[in-house]
């Protein structure tokens, strides 16, 4: 066990990152611990350069000894596995554990599946550098085996993507496959008019209630003028989601209608970290939200244990919550330097 009393940051992503380099910025000298269980850091806005190949690996997820180099921050990549913060204490996977004098949970969401049939298991997500590789590898496979087989019914499966959601990742996931897949089948010598794009959300409009709101008749213009234009299927529910087709639910209505794909691209929803969940019992239950994250203050500390810092999307800033955008997490990261660090509590 480390005897020393270092500010330990759990989660590397754009929170805790720039946390780390913040405080090292301002010179604060004191032993700064940041543990991650992934050995590169992910750049989510550019993934999808990742996917297009128009980046390479080590621009959209460098590695944290390439970024932290010269920065005097010590990089632990393992996982935490439980906190004590009445202890002020943290256990690793590995065994290890620390006792600590400030720690920022910077751990963010996981991906959510509203409890969809097979959805966890079939669709595909996209928000590492693994969903990426992943879903590429799916993509050309599909197009590969539609360019050779004189299945009708079997083409038409394996040329059908399915985008669930349209929030702004599903909006843009599905933009970006009517750039990419037409030139990939064509290369192939396949007929780009067979290909269809198709975006489901459970609401009636793209993008509602979030901050790009605004952008969406320009999204859906978008839409409409791609070579393969992108179709939406909107005001439903998915039911289940199998290796070769989804079912969804219309509205209103109680017929379940099948789409024949072999592509499930997965953008709806996110759920609370389980590391998060897991302090629950140590936080009074009027000072979690609805989802059970906890509340924080202005200064992003947790309003009964003021040496933990919570920000991005493992807490919800009072009075006023923030949107889940890297520009907000970036400034979070900054933020993070409040007096009380310039003091021992």
């Amino acid at each position: 066990m480390n005897s020393s009393r270092p500010t330990v940051i759990v989660g590397a992503g754009f929170v805790g990152l720039f946390t780390a380099l913040h405080l090292r910025h301002q010179q604060d000298l004191r032993s700064i611990i940041l543990i991650d269980p992934q050995e590169r850091f992910v750049f989510k806005p550019m993934l999808y350069e990742l996917l297009t190949s128009e980046l390479s690996e080590d621009v959209v997820c460098p590695t944290y000894k390439e970024l932290l180099q010269g920065s005097d921050i010590n990089f632990v990549q393992d996982k935490v596995v439980a906190i004590n913060l009445q202890e002020k204490r943290l256990k690793l996977a590995s065994g290890s554990d620390y006792i600590y004098d400030h720690l920022v949970l910077a751990v963010g969401s996981i991906q959510g599946y509203l409890g969809t049939e097979g959805a966890q298991k079939n669709a595909f997500a996209f928000r590492t550098q693994e969903n990426a590789i992943a879903l590429e590898s799916q993509l050309r496979e599909c197009l590969q085996r539609a360019s050779q087989t004189d299945d009708e019914t079997q083409r038409r499966s394996l040329l059908t993507f399915a985008v669930v959601g349209a929030g702004p990742t599903g909006v843009e996931m599905a933009a970006t496959l009517a750039d990419l897949l037409p030139d990939w089948y064509a290369q192939l010598g396949g007929d780009i008019r067979q290909i269809r794009i198709v975006l489901i959300n459970h609401g009636k409009t793209i993008l509602a209630g979030d901050v790009n709101a605004g952008l969406q008749e320009e999204a859906l213009h978008a839409f409409r003028t791609r070579t393969i234009p992108v179709e939406l299927i909107l005001g439903v529910g998915v039911k289940a989601v199998a290796q070769d087709h989804l079912e969804y639910q219309p509205a209103n209505s109680t017929e379940i209608k099948t789409l024949l794909t072999q592509t499930t691209i997965w953008t709806a929803g996110t759920a609370v970290n389980p590391l998060i969940q897991n302090l629950k019992s140590q936080i009074p239950a009027d000072h979690l939200d609805k989802h059970g994250l906890p509340l924080v203050t202005s200064t992003l500390q947790l309003l009964d244990f003021p040496e933990v810092f919570a920000a991005g999307d493992c807490a919800d800033v009072q009075p006023q919550p923030l949107p889940a955008l890297a520009q907000v997490a970036y400034q979070q990261g900054a933020s993070e330097h409040c007096p009380q660090f310039d003091c021992p509590c």
